[in-house]
C-alpha cells in the first residue's frame, strides 16, 4: 500500500497525543500515549476521528516504511480505540483492516505482534449479526495478501465460530471456497492454516447427521482421493435433519467430484445420496440455488453408467433434482438483492434520525436529507446491512438482536435511552411493511385433548427417504396404530423418537417415552428375573415391592420371579419387557409389536391393560389385525412418504381403503414368494416314510429341576404339516430345537434320515445373522455357502465333540490282519444294503489303505457325531452345492422370498428392518434346497401382505413344514396336523402324514421312477391299499394286436446294469449333482 500523505492542518486538540505516539521510543510509552489519545476521542466523540484528521494520521504511521516504531505505535493506537471506545467504533475501524493485515508480514516482530493484538481487539468489537459484512471483509484479504497475511485473516475468521455459529454457517458457501483455495497455497503455513480454519468452520452446520463426518469433508477438499471413503460413509448415515443452504455449500462441491469419479459404486452411492439429499431440503430457492450444478452430472450417469441398476438410481436421482427445482439450462434462480435491501434500510434509518443529525444537500435544499457527518455515514451503512439481514430473517421479535444491529452504533449520537428508542422505531417500521406483505392464517384442526406433541420432520436410514417434511401430532390418551409395508421405516421411527434424533421431539424431561421392543433389553441373562428388572438405572427409586407386585401383576409368581432371565421363552420375555414399561410410568408408550410371543390370553390381558389406562397414549405397531381393532382409537399410515391420520380403528380404516383388506386376509394382493423346489432324499419312494424322529426326549434346562420336555415322540415326513401350538414357555421351541439339533436331549433318541436337510427359521430372527450385521444380504448367503455347504451346520450342539468323544477317537482299530490303526477322518459315503457305510482314511496311512466300515460299526465304536458331522456337510453339500452363488442368482433368491433387490444387494444387515431381517433368513435356510422347513414365529414382524404371500409359497411347496405360531389363522390355513405342546407333554390332533417305518425303503422293483417329494406327494397310506394296474387287469389289451413281450434279459445282461448303476451311484455320492435315472433302455446299450 503506498504511503498515506497526511493533509496540511493547524494545531488541533489531538496534535500532542499524536506527536507522543510518533515519537514513542518504547512500547509501553507508545501505549500510554494511545490511551490518552483514545480517552480524548472517547471524551469528545467519535467525529474526532474524522474532524482532526486522527485516523489519517494512524494510517501515515502505520504505512511509513522507514520507522519501525511508527508502525509498532499505530498498531497500539488502533488497539486502544478499540479497547477504550468499544463497539461503536466497530464500523469505522472496518476500512482500517487491510493495513492492520499488512503489518502481519513486517520484518519487525514487535509490529507483527501489535498488529495481531490489534486485530484480535477489533474483531471482538463486532456481533453475531455482522459476520457477513466482516467476512466478506477478509476474503478481501485473503485473496490479495501475503501469505502471513493470509494467515492472519483464516485465523480472524475462526474466531467468530463461537460466538456466531448460526450466521458463519450461512456463509459457508462464500466462505468455503475461499478457504478451500488457501488449502493448496504454495506455502505449507496457509494450507495447515486454512485445514484447521475449515475444520473449524465447518462444524456450524448444526446438522447431527453430518457433524461425525467432519473430519472426512475437510480432507476431501484436500485430496480427492479420499472422496470414495466420505461417500461410502455417507451412504450409510440414517439423515433425520433437513438439510439447509450450510451443509449443501460444503457437500455440493464433493459430490460434484465423486460424480466424475470412475468407480460404477462410488456413482452409485453418490446419485443416491443426492436423491436422499434433495428430499431433505425444505426450501426450494435454496434447491435451486446450490443443486443447479449437480444436474449435468447426474443426467450423465443416468444416461451412460455402465451397470443398468445403478442408470436407474441416477434416473430416480435426476427426478428428484428436476421436482426440487434445479436445472442446467434453465434460468438461474432469483438471488436475494442485497443493493436494495440495504439502500432500503438506509433510507430507513436515514429518515428517522433527528433533524440535527441530518443536512440537506447543496442541489437539493428541501430534501431529501442525509446524514450529515461522513463517520455517521459510514456507520449507517455499516448498519443497514445488518438490518436488511434481520429483516430478510424476518426476525421482528428478538429485541436484543434489533439492539445490536442499530442501538449500540447510534449511541454516540442519539445516547443511549434515545439509540434504544431508535432502533425500536425502525424494527417497528420493517414489522409493519412485514405484515402488510405476509398475512397468517389461522386454522383449527377440530381436535380435542391435550396436545402431547406437533413436530415436523423428515425420516432417513442411510440412503433411504423413509418420511419428508411430515406431521407428528400426538394427543393424550390416544392409541394410535401405525400402519405401513415392511421396511417403509415403522420401527425406525419409534427408534429415532426415543433415542431423541426426530426433530423438535420434545425431550424426556418434557414427555417422558418409553419404547418396549420384541429383543429384550439388557445383557446379563444370568440374573433372576426381580433382580433383573430391580437393577435397572431408571428404576433406581422404585422399591423392590413395587417391582415384585408389577411382576406378579403381569403373571410373574414368586417362584417364577426367582427364575434366570435366560431361561425365559419369548412370550415370557416380552411380558418381562411390558411390566417394566409399565414401572416406568411414561406419558408416551412406544410398542414395537407387542403380541409378538404372546398367546391368546395373554393378548387379551394386554388389550385390557392398554385399553383401562386413558392417561397414557401409545403409539402401536402391530400384524396383529384383531389386536389392532380392538386397541387403536387412530390410524396413522405411510403414505408416499407421509403420515396420514385417520380417526378410527382399524375396521374404520379399511372400510374407507378396501385396498387394505390385506390387514385381514391372508390372500397376498402384492407380494409373491416362491420357494426352491426341495431336493430328493437317496432311498425314500414314499412321501409317508418318516425321515425325522423323536423317540421317549426328555430335556430340562439348565438351573431348573422339572424337565421342559418330558418323554416326547414324533416323527416328519416329506408331506407333513404340522402346527405347533400351546401356551408361552410350554416348551414348542425347544421342540424345534431338539428336532432340528439344535440342543441334545438328556433322554431318549433322535434319529434323522443321513442326506435330509432342515432349514429353519428361529423364533428371533438375529439369532442366525447377528455375528453379520455388517454384510449386504447377498454378501451373507455367498459367505454362508461358498464352500459347498452350509458353514452354519458345524455350529449346532448335536455336532460339537466333547472332550469325551475327542478322547475316544484315539481308540485304536484292530483289523483282519491283526494290524492297529486310528480313525483320522471320513472321506466319503456310499449305500449299503439298507443302510451306508463310509470311506475311513486312517492316521499315518496314504489314501490308497482307506477302507470302507458300516455306519452301525461307527455308532457302536462311538463315532455317533463325527458321522452326523459327515452327513450334513454331504447332504448340505447336495443341496447347496450344485448353486452357483453368484450375485446376479443371490438377487433373485432374494427377490423371490419377498426381499427388494436394491436392499439385498446393497444395504447393510444391521440397517434391515424386523421384517426384512425375517425374509432373509428364510431364504438362507431355503438356498441349500432343504426337504423340511421349521419355521418359529413366522408370522412375526412380518407385514400381512408379506405373511399372505409366504402362506400361499407355503402351500405350493413341496417339502415338509413345521410352524410355531400364535396365530392361529395362519397355522390353520396351512396345518392339518397340530402339535399340542402343554406342561412339558406333546399330544397329536389331526391327520398325521407319516408312516412310522425305516428312514431307507427297500430296493424297489426295477423300471420304477424315482418319486421327488412334489409327485410322491399324491400318494397316501389310504391309496397305496389299493390294487395296482398288475393286480387289476388293467394291463389287458383293449381288443387290439397283442403287444410283443420284450426279451428276458441274460444273467450277464443284468450283472452288467447292477454294475453300471452301482457305479453311477457311486459317482453321485461323491461328486453331487442331479441324481442318475435308472431306466430299463440302459440294456440295449
Amino acid at each position: 500500500m503506498s504511503p498515506v500523505v497526511m493533509p496540511a492542518q493547524s494545531e488541533t486538540p489531538f496534535t500532542p497525543f499524536l506527536d507522543a505516539l510518533k515519537a514513542a521510543p518504547t512500547a509501553p510509552d507508545a501505549k500510554a500515549a494511545a490511551d490518552r489519545l483514545a480517552r480524548e476521542v472517547s471524551k469528545i466523540g467519535l467525529e474526532s476521528l474524522h474532524d482532526h484528521h486522527v485516523l489519517i494520521a494512524l494510517h501515515a504511521f502505520s504505512t511509513n516504511k522507514k520507522s519501525g516504531f511508527e508502525r509498532e505505535s499505530a498498531a497500539i493506537a488502533f488497539q486502544a480505540l478499540a479497547t477504550t471506545i468499544g463497539k461503536p467504533i466497530a464500523p469505522i475501524l472496518i476500512p482500517s483492516l487491510p493495513i492492520l493485515f499488512d503489518l502481519y508480514a513486517d520484518k519487525g516482530d514487535v509490529v507483527r505482534a501489535a498488529a495481531a493484538a490489534a486485530v484480535k481487539a477489533i474483531m471482538k468489537l463486532f456481533p453475531p449479526e455482522s459476520v457477513r459484512v466482516v467476512f466478506r471483509a477478509l476474503e478481501a484479504i485473503l485473496d490479495s495478501g501475503k501469505w502471513q497475511t493470509k494467515v492472519g485473516a483464516l485465523e480472524a475468521l475462526k474466531s467468530f465460530v463461537a460466538p456466531a455459529r448460526d450466521q458463519v454457517a450461512a456463509e459457508l458457501g462464500s466462505v468455503i471456497p475461499k478457504v478451500s483455495s488457501a488449502m493448496h497455497d504454495t506455502k505449507k503455513e496457509v494450507s495447515s492454516a486454512a485445514i484447521k480454519s475449515a475444520t473449524l468452520l465447518v462444524t456450524t452446520l448444526a446438522n447431527a447427521d453430518l457433524t461425525p463426518h467432519i473430519p472426512v469433508l475437510v480432507k476431501c477438499m484436500v485430496d480427492p482421493d479420499s472422496v470414495p471413503a466420505c461417500i461410502k460413509a455417507l451412504s450409510s448415515t440414517t439423515f433425520v435433519a433437513e438439510v439447509t443452504s450450510p451443509a449443501l455449500a460444503v457437500l455440493v462441491p464433493l459430490l460434484l467430484r465423486a460424480l466424475n469419479d470412475r468407480s460404477m459404486e462410488v456413482q452409485r452411492r453418490t446419485v443416491v445420496v443426492i436423491d436422499n439429499l434433495v428430499k431433505l431440503v425444505r426450501n426450494p430457492t435454496v434447491a435451486a440455488t446450490y443443486l443447479s450444478p449437480l444436474v449435468d452430472g447426474v443426467t450423465k450417469i443416468a444416461t451412460g453408467a455402465a451397470f443398468p441398476e445403478v442408470r436407474a438410481f441416477g434416473e430416480a436421482a435426476l427426478n428428484t433434482l428436476k421436482k426440487s427445482g434445479a436445472s442446467s439450462s434453465g434460468p438461474p434462480p432469483a438471488h436475494r438483492d442485497l443493493e436494495t435491501e440495504t439502500a432500503a434500510a438506509f433510507s430507513a434509518l436515514a429518515s428517522h434520525l433527528p433533524k440535527e443529525l441530518v443536512a440537506a444537500s447543496a442541489s437539493s435544499p428541501n430534501g431529501p436529507y442525509s446524514p450529515s457527518h461522513p463517520l455517521l455515514i459510514e456507520s449507517l451503512n455499516f448498519q443497514a446491512s445488518l438490518v436488511a439481514d434481520v429483516v430478510y430473517a424476518r426476525n421482528f421479535d428478538d429485541v436484543k438482536k434489533w439492539n445490536r444491529s442499530i442501538a449500540i452504533y447510534t449511541a454516540p449520537w442519539l445516547g443511549a435511552e434515545g439509540s434504544v428508542r431508535f432502533a425500536d422505531t425502525i424494527r417497528a417500521h420493517f414489522f409493519a411493511i412485514d405484515q402488510a406483505k405476509h398475512a397468517v392464517a389461522v386454522v383449527d384442526d377440530g381436535e380435542e385433548g391435550e396436545l402431547l406433541c406437533d413436530t415436523l420432520f423428515s425420516l432417513a436410514y442411510g440412503a433411504l427417504l423413509l418420511l419428508s417434511h411430515t406431521k407428528l401430532r400426538l394427543f393424550r390418551g390416544r392409541r394410535y396404530g401405525i400402519l405401513g409395508t415392511n421396511g417403509s421405516g415403522k420401527s425406525t421411527l419409534m427408534r429415532q423418537l426415543i433415542d431423541g434424533k426426530v426433530e423438535n421431539f420434545p425431550p424426556q424431561s418434557e414427555l417422558r417415552a418409553v419404547m418396549v421392543e420384541h429383543s429384550l433389553q439388557g445383557q446379563d441373562t444370568s440374573m433372576s428375573i426381580i433382580d433383573f428388572v430391580a437393577a435397572d438405572k431408571a428404576l433406581a427409586d422404585i422399591p423392590r415391592e413395587k417391582v415384585r407386585l408389577q411382576l406378579l401383576d403381569v403373571g410373574f409368581d414368586d417362584e417364577r420371579q426367582a427364575e434366570t432371565v435366560g431361561g425365559l421363552s419369548g412370550g415370557w420375555k416380552m411380558k418381562l419387557e411390558l411390566a417394566r414399561a409399565m414401572l416406568y410410568n411414561a406419558d408416551l408408550l412406544l410398542l414395537d409389536e407387542p403380541t409378538n410371543h404372546l398367546d391368546k390370553n395373554s393378548v387379551k390381558w394386554l388389550e385390557s391393560y392398554l385399553i383401562a389406562h386413558t392417561n397414557v397414549t401409545c403409539l402401536i405397531i402391530s400384524h396383529d389385525s384383531g389386536f389392532l381393532d380392538n386397541v387403536t382409537t387412530d390410524i396413522i399410515h405411510y403414505e408416499t412418504k407421509k403420515l396420514v391420520y385417520y380417526p378410527g380403528n382399524l375396521s374404520t380404516f379399511v372400510a374407507k381403503h378396501p385396498e387394505a383388506k390385506s390387514y385381514y386376509t391372508l390372500a397376498a394382493t402384492s407380494v409373491k414368494f416362491a420357494f426352491p423346489p426341495p431336493g430328493s432324499l437317496m432311498g425314500v419312494r414314499s412321501s409317508t416314510r418318516a425321515i425325522l424322529k423323536l423317540s421317549g426326549c426328555t430335556f430340562t434346562y439348565p438351573g431348573r429341576d422339572k424337565p421342559q420336555l418330558h418323554n416326547v415322540s414324533c416323527a416328519l415326513s416329506l408331506s407333513s404339516r404340522v402346527g405347533v401350538v400351546g401356551p408361552n414357555g410350554a416348551g414348542k421351541s425347544t421342540l424345534i430345537k431338539l428336532l432340528t439339533g439344535e440342543t441334545v436331549p438328556q433322554e431318549g433318541t433322535v434319529y434323522k434320515h443321513p442326506a435330509l436337510r432342515v432349514g429353519y427359521v428361529s423364533q428371533h430372527a438375529t439369532h442366525h445373522i447377528e455375528r453379520h450385521l455388517e454384510k449386504t444380504p447377498i454378501g451373507y448367503i455367498q459367505w454362508r455357502f461358498q464352500d459347498g455347504h452350509d458353514r452354519e451346520i458345524l455350529e449346532k450342539a448335536t455336532r460339537i465333540l466333547s472332550e469325551e468323544e475327542r478322547a475316544s477317537m484315539d481308540q485304536e482299530w484292530v483289523g483282519k490282519d491283526g494290524s492297529k490303526r486310528k480313525l483320522e477322518m471320513i472321506m466319503g459315503r456310499q449305500k449299503l444294503k439298507k443302510s451306508l457305510q463310509y470311506e475311513i482314511k486312517w492316521k499315518g496311512l496314504d489314501h490308497r489303505f482307506n477302507t470302507w466300515v458300516a455306519r452301525d460299526d461307527l455308532f457302536t465304536k462311538g463315532f455317533t457325531k463325527l458321522v452326523q458331522q459327515f452327513d450334513d456337510l454331504e447332504s448340505s453339500r447336495e443341496g447347496a452345492g450344485s448353486r452357483d452363488t453368484s450375485a446376479h442368482l443371490v438377487r433373485k433368491h432374494l427377490e423371490d422370498i419377498g426381499l427388494d433387490g436394491d436392499i439385498a444387494q446393497y444395504n447393510e444387515i444391521s440397517g434391515l428392518s424386523g421384517g426384512q431381517k425375517i425374509k432373509l433368513v428364510i431364504a438362507a435356510c431355503l438356498w441349500n434346497n432343504p426337504q423340511i422347513c421349521v419355521l418359529d414365529e413366522p408370522s412375526n414382524f412380518l407385514d400381512r401382505e408379506a405373511l399372505g404371500g409366504l402362506a400361499v409359497a407355503i402351500k405350493e411347496w413341496a417339502g415338509a413344514v413345521v410352524i410355531i405360531s400364535h396365530n392361529n389363522e395362519f397355522v390353520s390355513a396351512l396345518c392339518p396336523e397340530i402339535w399340542n405342546v402343554d406342561n412339558g407333554l406333546l399330544s397329536q390332533q389331526g391327520k398325521a402324514a407319516v408312516i412310522d417305518d425305516s428312514f431307507l425303503d427297500v430296493k424297489s422293483p426295477k423300471g420304477s421312477a424315482s418319486n421327488t417329494p412334489a409327485r410322491s406327494r399324491l400318494q397316501s397310506p389310504a391309496s397305496s391299499t389299493n390294487g395296482t394296474p398288475a393286480a387289476s387287469g388293467d394291463e389287458d389289451s383293449a381288443g387290439g394286436r397283442a403287444l410283443r413281450k420284450k426279451k428276458k434279459p441274460t444273467r450277464n445282461t443284468l450283472k452288467a446294469q447292477e454294475e453300471r448303476r452301482r457305479l453311477r451311484k457311486l459317482a453321485w455320492l461323491t461328486h453331487g449333482g442331479d441324481k442318475p435315472e435308472d431306466t430299463d433302455e440302459e440294456m440295449l446299450v
